[in-house]
């Protein structure tokens, strides 16, 4: 690509395996497939696969087909607007084979926003409800986040029945998002009056190429369309829409954006507490002046203390009318709840306030009739307790929903990290700028190319194809200096260009952006349900039941000794006796206990912590990662017995002795496996000399060895053609065009072989040489230890059977990886290990330079996953950093794995952490956070069954004998309201996290290349 030429911009960056196309092309027309499978019975031999295989693929639309002998199984990908499977089945019973078809199973996935969830046995409610649902294969709800995320068949249920499941249980349900909403886009219509213009706009928008799905909203005139970004895009949509109007008719489509579901609705709840807690202060602030203190002010306590009829004073009917609407208006969503929870066999929060504020409401009621019908007698009524624990529990729940607000606001910021607008560049069939269009982000489509001054924010994903700058990554990566960008590197859309004009082309736009894919990968976090919070789950399970004996046996406990006069008559309170004395000690004990703090001690903790770690370049895949990270703690292992274990492991020795293995079960307790290329070394070596042992000339030799290593993805393999292309510039050639090569082979660490020009090439270590049989002579053995002396690969260069040269390759350490190994030993406890597939001389050299005493060296990637089973049988939680395609199974091995962001997708997948910068020192973060995490959580746990282990025995009046101390009712209602909130509140801490390690300022690797 040319650097300083304009001709290029309008070429598509992706490759073409990847199925992009320029926006402005007319791409083809997308073909639909589906796969369906059929069981064959009869298959007796490989003829028979062949026969089937050959009939059915002449049938016209059946794109593939392939049998399996031994299983008996086709698998046909056919389009079914050609052909149907029946015509397919019918094809291979005319061939005397019987034949079922095999309905596959389609997964669909949907987003829920769960409303009026209280606890944990809310949200263990509305999982059995979803998962009782037929079709329904996985169900998760996260109590704190208010989703749930539903895996279904579409085939057996539809979104409309999961969202009756969850309303049936109680709780209300809208839809989030579905698994097909990756690339969609909201367009709002004008000029759209009838139904006809309604079918003409379906029809264009159907016949559009890269249309996959339309949904309309016939009232809002706003339509949602589902579409292909290789092949179309919103600017296209928008104009097909435009285009179908016939005059003297005209569309109009612009981008229309829906309200933000999830703010909306969190300030609706905000709001609607609040009211209620106003609506109930109302009428509860008078219930509490006319019997808590009124009475003792003359003269309104002889105007309430007149009698109306028989006993009953005006002061007591004024508090039943005024507590009546706090009990039965504002206090109905505890009612409602209460029923739902009881309908499907469990009980909550809710339970526990209807029957505490019933009893207290009933109770006074009686006390109000019998006053009302008597002249003798004589009785103490609660209604200010029943209205003023609503209006305290209303406060709580208030304030509760204010703080979990605050819980997200880390993914919030990151979600408005991307611009509004962008500038779009249009050009000219030569290529040359001819206008700049300020146009929505939002409109932006792969492969658009956009201009972006100083000071702005980079708007997608995408390539720098003109220009250099320095560009601020901090808000994404929590890398603070500016990264220099050139023409060729990745920008990242919401990072800051600071101080130069760059001309980008776009590669990921809506929902494939990396900062899309970051808010999904937390959002996805924050509902995965932490091992830990099982603890809650067990506990909510009984917990109500539990609270409403212990309420019951505390009102028997004091009922009963106050009716046979067990205890002093002066410890009932004046105008009680002693049934109303042990009715507020049971309310009391109902209220007091507080299921709703558990229940968020662990959610609450995890979204802050995924939040922050988001913010600072480390994406956990939720509470199961971050509770195994934080098990890399304290236990030191010992570095001797670890390197014995290391050692005998080396030269295959097993353990000679049980006692040496327990010593190993009982010292090895925790260490972390480092891969060497990428991860602790900048991942990118070069050739730093080279060696001939034949005659043969250095240009040749490189050329070969470059063709057959064009089509390896090692960074290995990346330095030596870089290396040719720099050889040849100095032999004054400036072809990129590489030697082309057939047979090229991957030997997993070894090397690769392959056939350039009719010539047998073999480029790799000694161990790929062995493979092939190809001598190596002593001057190429003394080359090769001189090499790896100097803490350098080897890569020896064989033609013909024949090692004509060697490469020496060198790849620097990162500047951080001393230090953060250091403080992972020392500071930190844990031990570090070396994995590589590189010699052992390269190994114990780069080992010794970072600081690393163990290591494992010429192991291939299976091997790699291997070493970590080990190391686990001995007792170890290992954890794996890693970066390649080849660490992908050690890092799925490993109790936690930990991906480099700059890595591979399929290492970035089969993590568990992802470090964004790439830097070293976010190991340490992502640990040390996991461990303050945990701590929390732990905290947040100590703190709630403290609370309830502590109020309860009070509410029941353990210390009232002693020190005359009692909990009213409203008072251990405002306590149980509290807890909640100080839970939420101890998690928000966690906001103030600090990185344990910043490696600033620290001179950067020299390039090797200099040393040529």
């Amino acid at each position: 690509m040319e650097q300083n030429g304009e001709s290029h911009l309008k070429e598509p960056l992706l490759a073409a395996a990847s199925g992009a196309s320029p926006a402005g092309a007319s791409p083809r027309k997308e073909r639909k497939t589906r796969k369906v499978m059929f069981s064959i019975r009869g298959i007796s031999c490989a003829s028979c696969a062949v026969s089937i295989e050959t009939v059915v693929a002449a049938l016209k639309g059946v794109e593939s087909i392939q049998v399996s002998p031994l299983q008996g199984q086709a698998v046909v990908q056919y389009r079914p607007e050609e052909t149907a499977t029946r015509t397919i089945k019918e094809a291979i019973e005319d061939l005397n084979f019987e034949v079922d078809e095999l309905q596959e199973q389609e997964i669909a996935v949907c987003r829920l926003r769960i409303k009026g969830m209280a606890c944990t046995s809310c949200s263990e409610s509305v999982e059995r409800a979803l998962q009782m649902v037929p079709g329904v294969k996985k169900a998760a709800v996260g109590l704190a986040l208010e989703e749930a995320k539903v895996h279904y068949d579409p085939n057996v249920t539809s979104r409309d029945l999961i969202i009756e499941a969850v309303e049936d249980a109680g709780f209300g349900a809208d839809i989030i998002s579905s698994g097909d909403d990756v690339n969609k886009v909201h367009l709002k219509l004008e000029g759209v009056n009838s139904p006809e213009d309604t079918k003409l706009i379906q029809s264009a928008l159907e016949a559009a190429e890269g249309v996959n799905n339309i949904e309309w909203d016939t009232l809002e005139q706003t339509i949602k369309v589902a579409y292909d970004p290789d092949v179309t895009g919103p600017r296209l949509l928008i104009q097909c829409i435009q285009d179908a109007a016939q005059p003297p008719k005209c569309f109009k489509a612009s981008l229309h954006s829906p309200p933000k579901q999830r703010e909306a609705e969190r300030n609706h709840e905000i709001r609607n507490y609040r009211n209620q807690f106003l609506w109930s202060c109302l009428f509860s602030v008078p219930v509490f002046l006319f019997s808590m203190v009124l009475p003792m002010l003359s003269p309104f306590g002889d105007w309430l203390s007149y009698r109306i009829c028989n006993n009953m004073t005006i002061g007591m009917l004024l508090r039943w009318l005024l507590c009546s609407p706090v009990q039965f208006i504002v206090g109905w969503r505890f009612y409602i709840g209460a029923y739902h929870a009881l309908k499907r066999g469990y009980s909550n929060m809710d339970v526990l306030v209807a029957l505490g504020t019933n009893a207290a409401y009933f109770y006074s009621v009686y006390i109000a009739l019998k006053a009302l019908t008597s002249n003798s007698f004589e009785g103490q009524d609660f209604f200010e307790t029943s209205a003023m624990l609503i209006s305290f529990i209303l406060l709580g729940k208030y304030l509760e929903v204010v703080a979990k607000g605050k819980t997200s606001d880390a993914l919030s910021k990151l979600t408005e990290l991307a611009p509004e607008t962008a500038c779009l560049l249009n050009f000219d069939k030569d290529g040359n700028v001819i206008s700049e269009t300020e146009i929505s982000t939002q409109l932006l489509q792969r492969n658009d190319v956009i201009k972006i001054v100083p000071g702005e924010k980079v708007p997608v994903d995408g390539v720098v194809i003109k220009g250099q700058s320095h560009v601020n990554e901090s808000m994404i990566t929590g890398e603070a200096r500016p990264i220099a960008k050139k023409p060729g590197d990745r920008v990242i859309g919401g990072t800051v260009n600071d101080n130069g004009c760059i001309i980008v082309k776009a590669t990921h736009v809506g929902s494939e952006t990396a900062l899309s894919q970051i808010v999904q990968l937390v959002e996805a976090a924050q509902l995965a349900r932490a091992p830990v919070q099982k603890l809650a789950d067990k506990i909510s399970r009984f917990f109500v039941p539990t609270v409403v004996v212990a309420a019951f046996l505390t009102w028997l406990a004091w009922f009963i000794p106050g009716q046979f006069h067990l205890y002093p008559r002066q410890w009932i309170p004046k105008g009680m006796d002693s049934f109303e004395l042990a009715l507020q000690f049971g309310i009391s004990v109902l209220v007091v206990a507080c299921p709703c703090a558990l229940g968020l001690a662990t959610p609450t903790a995890v979204m802050v912590a995924t939040g922050k770690g988001a913010s600072q370049g480390v994406l956990i895949k939720g509470g199961n990662a971050l509770e195994k990270a934080h098990k890399l703690d304290s236990d030191y292992a010992n570095p001797e017995v670890l390197q014995a274990f290391c050692n005998s492991n080396q030269r295959g020795v097993p353990w000679k002795h049980p006692f040496a293995f327990s010593c190993a079960v009982n010292v090895l307790v925790k260490a972390i496996i480092f891969d060497k290329t990428g991860t602790l070394t900048v991942g990118k070596p070069s050739v730093v000399q080279t060696k001939i042992f034949s005659n043969i000339p250095l240009l040749k030799l490189c050329d070969l060895a470059a063709g057959a290593e064009a089509n390896s993805e090692h960074p290995l393999s990346k330095a030596i053609v870089e290396h040719t292309k720099k050889l040849r510039e100095q032999y004054g050639s400036h072809s990129d065009h590489m030697m082309e090569s057939k047979d090229f082979e991957v030997h997993p660490g070894a090397g690769v072989s392959a056939n350039v020009e009719g010539k047998l090439v073999l480029v790799g270590n000694k161990r790929l040489m062995q493979e092939f049989e190809v001598p190596l002579s002593p001057e190429v053995e003394a080359y090769m230890s001189e090499t790896e002396e100097l803490a350098r690969t080897c890569v020896l260069v064989a033609i013909e059977k024949t090692i004509c040269g060697a490469l020496a390759v060198s790849d620097p350490l990162k500047p951080e990886a001393g230090r953060a190994i250091s403080y992972l030993n020392h500071s930190m406890g844990i031990s570090s290990i070396m994995v590589t597939g590189d010699n052992w001389a390269t190994a114990k050299s780069i080992a010794k330079e970072v600081g690393i005493s163990q290591m494992f060296a010429e192991i291939d990637p299976v091997g790699k996953a291997e070493k970590i089973k080990d190391l686990q049988m001995q007792g170890l939680t290992v954890a794996m950093v890693g970066d390649g395609i080849n660490d992908s199974p050690a890092l799925a091995a490993a109790d936690v794995g930990m991906a480099i962001g700059a890595g591979t997708d399929v290492a970035i997948e089969a993590a568990d952490i992802v470090l964004m910068k790439s830097s070293l020192e976010d190991v340490i973060t992502a640990i040390d956070l996991s461990r303050k995490t945990l701590s929390r959580i732990r905290l947040n746990y100590v703190w709630a069954l403290g609370y309830n282990v502590l109020g309860m025995p009070i509410a029941a009046g353990i210390l009232f004998p002693f020190m005359g101390i009692r909990l009213p009712p409203w008072l251990a209602g405002a306590c149980m309201a509290a807890s909640s909130v100080s839970v939420v509140c101890s998690s928000l801490l966690l906001q103030l996290y600090k990185k344990p390690l910043h490696v600033e300022d620290v001179p950067g690797p020299k390039d090797g290349s200099d040393l040529v």
